[in-house]
Formats: C-alpha cells, structure tokens, sequence
C-alpha cells in the first residue's frame, strides 16, 4: 500500500521504522513490558499500563493499522474501558450507535431483539466501527500523551517484528527485525498480543484447547450508499442463498459488512474469486430491495468459526491476551470485546506488581478469571454457533423446525437470539473477600454496573480512575467515623491508589454536608443519586464497597452502626491486601488505624 490507500473517509498512514538507541545491539533504554502486537489489544493494554505510570514499549511488524473492517462491534463495557483509555470521544464520533436486530427465516422475520439500554445509560449498548478505526484511535491517543508527557510512557515502533525470544528468571530476552537491523531488548515483562496466529504461542508450543467448528463464513466489505439504519440483520435459509446464513451490518463511510455461510462442499478460494463474490452479492442485495444501489467490494476474507483457549494466560515472565490467547466465533462479538476485558483485568495487575504492591500471584488470578471469563462467554458463544452453523443433521433439524415455528411462538422465537456478549463476572475469584453483608446489587467478582448520578457527576464511571476506590452509600451522606479513618489511612499510601467516593440518596439534601474543615469527610468525593439507583444498592444503615480498578467487586460491607476505627479498618486493610495478592513485605500496605 501507498500512503494514499483510502477506504471511505479513512486514510492510512504509513510509518518509517526506527532504531532504539543501542549498546552492544542492546537497547540502552530500559523496558518493564514489550508488549508483541500493535492491534486494539495490544495497544490498549499500553494505554492501560501507562494510566499507571508504566512504561512499555510495543512491537508491530506492519507499519500500519489493519486492514478490513475484522472486529466490528464495540460493546458498552469495552467503551467504558475505552473511555479510561482516553478514546472515547473518537469513537463515540465516529461510531454508529445500535441496540437491536432481527433475523429472518427464509423472507419471513421470526425474531427481534434489543439489548438493554434506557435513557440513564451513559454509553450506548453496542456502536459499529471498524477495527482499523478502532487501531487508529488508539494511536492517536498514545501519539497525544506522548507529545504531552517529557519521557514518552508508551514507545510504539513500527515495522518491528519479533523473530525469537528466551524467558529468563527475572525477564524475557527478545530479538526483534526491523529493515534498518536488528537488535535486542530485555524487558522484565513480555505479553503476547499478536493475534491468532501467535508467533509467541506457538513458538513455546502451546496448544488452543476447545472446540472448533466445520462451518466456513465469507466476509465482505462493501460501499453501499444505503439509508437502512443500524441494526444486525441475519436471514436463515434465504431463498437466493438456500442452506446457509447471511449477516448484515451497516458501518461507518457507509461500508457494510456482509457474512455468509459456504454450504457444505463449497470451495473456500472458488468462494472468494471477485466475479463469485460479485455474483452474491448483487444477488443479495436485490433480495433485499437495495440491488439498484452502486456498490464495489472492499475488502475479503473467510473465517471458521471456533471457541478455543490457552489453558493458562501466564507462562514465567510471559502473559496472553486477546486473540493470542483465545479464539472467539463471530456470533455475539465476543472476540475484541473479550480481549478489551483481558487488558482491563491485567494492566492494573502487572502495574501493581511492577511498583512493589502486589504478589506475582496477582497474574495468576489474572489468567484465572480471564480463564474462566472465556469459558462462560464461550458457552453462550458455541450455542449461538450450533444455531447459525449446525454441525450435524440433528442440529439442522432442530434449528428448521425453531425457524418454521419462531413467527407464530415468541418463546421459541428467544431461541433465535443471538446472545449478545456482556461483562462476565469473576465468581469465587481469590481476589475477593467472602461476602456476608446480605446487601442488595452487585456481589464480590460481579462488575458494579454504571448508574446515574445527579450533576457535575453524571456517572459513577466519570468519577473512578485508575485506582481501588472505597464506595459509601450513606443514607444521612456522612461517614462513620471507623470508616473514615480506616479509608484515609490506606488512601495515604501511594502504591496502592485509592479514591473516595461517598454517594447519597436526592432525599438526605445536602444540609449533612460541611465546610470540610475536620469533617470525616474531608477527601472523599460526594455524589447524589436518584433514590432508587441508590436504593439498589443500600437499604438501610451504610453499605461500603471496595473496588478494583476494573470496577469489579473486591469487598462489601453493611455497617448499621457505629464502628470503632480499628475494627473497620483490619477488615478494609485485609480485603485491599486479598485483591492484590499482597503477602509478606508487600503486604503492609497500611499501618492499624
């Protein structure tokens, strides 16, 4: 490609490659953490490391963003983790927003659904944007912090691809091959991003374990100047394309992505010459009513459809995330948004073990969650599968007989959905600390939900950065004294960052509040919520939550009355020590209150 290759609005930019400065072809500038890959994951891991104060570099064999729209579907929770990445206007831009879709058996429409959304929802539930957008975005943030910062925390080399490494005890040493020469580096930390076809897994030999899947989908890449809004369209048996599946989604520059379903003893390249998918497509879109549109193929590609993982995420001093590390199928659009979560899970981990916070075993519970995350995503995953590739008669018929009978009985109809991914919480994680507190909402390993809250604030996920955070509903909006002391003296030690977050029902008023001066509350951050959100979540007495940085549950408490400050802060000081894995030395992360 040219630095004039265009799709859409979009234009790539090419990078020229550069050498480090060397000693003894050794980069002389020391690393915490390579990160293999310069795709969404890779990068936003980078970003993720760097709200820590972690430097990392990442390495990209390619000299630019990708090519073909590949991961399309961005989900609320990945845009939250964007948003703490610093890219979410862009995307929120550029993004086409949707909730809903319908699929059709043959020409009839035999189920619709929506996914949970409501005015008080911050972000949308799903928007489409194309992955080289998605890649682009992220640069563009790392470029601006860069450009910010006067010692670059991400370091992102171009047309640098990793040809061998060898763990050692205490790093990892890499050998990378860039078109100027090549040279050497010796981070403490490698975490492998490269995709699919991991460089780095296969070269330590280790197998994706699971289930893969005989059916075969074309992907296609169109301009079609279309109004049809946003929505997943998906057309079971279509009388011009009898035995298969097609999948339609409006994106961005007006592209639309097409996927459809090779029937069994279809030729895969045969499928893929430009005058067979010329063919289909036209095909297609006259059965749609849109075949007097101009249109031109994009981009192709083909895709087999498979639910697989690493059995473990962390090997020594080197860790797997996103693709590198699992194997997705399409339906749900659970692949980048599974490999947003990995990063979200391990950015503060690895942080917090790189400044001397945290027990390796942090990135052990890393690969453990992330682990069993993909195992409850892959399952709801493989049944969307078995629906839209049947991998035996039985299944076929089974399916034939939901599609005939789904127009006519909407609880077969839920059969037909789609099943769209979703945060997935970490039960019986070793993080968290066993839960007797009999409150309402979001237990310990369960992700708080965003809610509403009135202005400045607006949302609970504007206040929370990337820090653990104690978060007190008080009824009155004023803290107990026990509470308060045991908060401040954690939040007093800088290893371990820790916000204040004190959320008050609309009806106490804000006659509880004081001019600061001595106040309990003096450093925590005050928020009023609607009475039900807030209701939600505490009935009575104080509820207090410790988070993660993920926003995961790590503790909860009812308080009903006054506590001495000791006995509060033993309880909060061994539950912040449980969620990170903090033993011996590294455990005194605060003096007894």
């Amino acid at each position: 490609m040219s630095s004039e290759d265009q799709v859409g609005e979009f234009r790539y930019a090419h990078h020229e490659p550069r050498l480090p400065a060397l000693v003894d072809g050794i980069d002389a500038m020391p690393c915490a953490v390579a990160i293999v890959g310069g795709g969404p994951v890779g990068l936003a891991l980078a970003l993720g490391l760097a709200n820590w104060g972690i430097r990392s570099v990442v390495l990209e064999a390619d000299d630019s963003v990708c090519i073909g729209s590949r991961a399309a579907c961005i989900s609320r929770r990945s845009l939250e983790i964007v948003d703490r990445l610093g890219s979410l206007p862009a995307f929120l831009a550029k993004g086409l927003a949707w909730s809903g879709g319908r699929s059709f058996y043959r020409t009839e429409e035999v189920f619709r659904f929506q996914m949970l959304h409501d005015e008080r929802q911050r972000l949308p539930p799903m928007i489409n944007l194309q992955q080289y957008y998605v890649e682009q975005y992220l640069v563009d943030e790392i470029e601006r912090r860069n450009r910010a910062d006067g010692e670059p925390l991400v370091d992102l080399r171009w047309a640098s691809e990793l040809t061998r490494f060898t763990p050692e005890a205490d790093g990892v040493v890499l050998d990378v091959h860039t078109p100027l020469g090549d040279y050497s580096m010796r981070p403490a930390w490698m975490v492998a991003c490269d995709g699919g076809q991991s460089m780095v897994r296969k070269a330590l030999g280790l197998p994706l374990v699971g289930t893969a899947y005989e059916g075969r989908y074309i992907i296609i890449d169109i301009h079609l100047p279309s109004s049809h809004p946003t929505e997943r369209r998906a057309w079971f048996d279509p009388p011009w394309n009898p035995g298969s599946t097609v999948l339609m989604h409006r994106q961005v520059d007006d592209i639309w992505r097409i996927d459809y379903q090779l029937r069994a003893g279809d030729d895969t390249e045969t499928a893929l010459q430009p005058e067979n998918v010329r063919k289909f497509v036209q095909k297609h879109l006259e059965a749609i009513g849109e075949g007097h549109l101009p249109w031109e193929t994009i981009w192709t590609s083909v895709y087999r459809a498979g639910a697989m993982t690493l059995e473990s995420y962390r090997h020594g001093r080197i860790l797997f995330a996103g693709n590198a590390a699992h194997a997705m199928p399409i339906f749900g659009v659970r692949g980048l948004n599974s490999g947003f979560d990995d990063t979200d899970n391990l950015a503060w981990k690895l942080a917090l073990v790189l400044r001397g916070a945290g027990g390796e075993a942090l990135l052990d519970s890393y690969s453990r969650e992330r682990v069993a995350a993909f195992h409850v995503n892959a399952d709801s995953a493989m049944r969307s599968t078995e629906f839209m590739s049947p991998p035996s008669r039985g299944f076929d018929l089974l399916r034939e007989a939901a599609l005939s009978l789904a127009g006519r009985h909407p609880g077969i109809a839920s059969l037909i959905n789609p099943r769209q991914t979703e945060a997935v919480p970490y039960i019986g994680s070793s993080l968290s600390t066993p839960d007797d507190s009999g409150l309402p909402g979001a237990a310990p390993g369960f992700l708080l939900p965003d809610f509403p809250l009135d202005e400045p604030a607006g949302h609970l996920t504007r206040l929370l950065g990337p820090a653990f955070a104690v978060l007190a509903f008080s009824p009155t909006g004023t803290i107990d004294a026990g509470i308060a002391a045991a908060a401040a003296v954690l939040a007093a030690d800088n290893r371990v960052p820790l916000q204040r977050v004190l959320v008050e029902p609309r009806t106490a008023g804000r006659s509880s509040q004081s001019d600061g001066s001595g106040s309990v509350t003096t450093g925590w951050i005050r928020a009023v919520a609607p009475d039900d959100v807030f209701g939600a979540h505490c009935r009575e007495g104080t509820a207090v939550y410790l988070l993660r940085p993920d926003r995961h549950v790590a503790a909860r408490w009812h308080v009903r009355q006054q506590e001495p400050a000791g006995s509060f802060a033993v309880r909060l000081d061994e539950a912040l020590k449980r969620a990170c894995s903090a033993t011996g030395a590294a455990a005194t992360l605060a003096a007894t209150a």
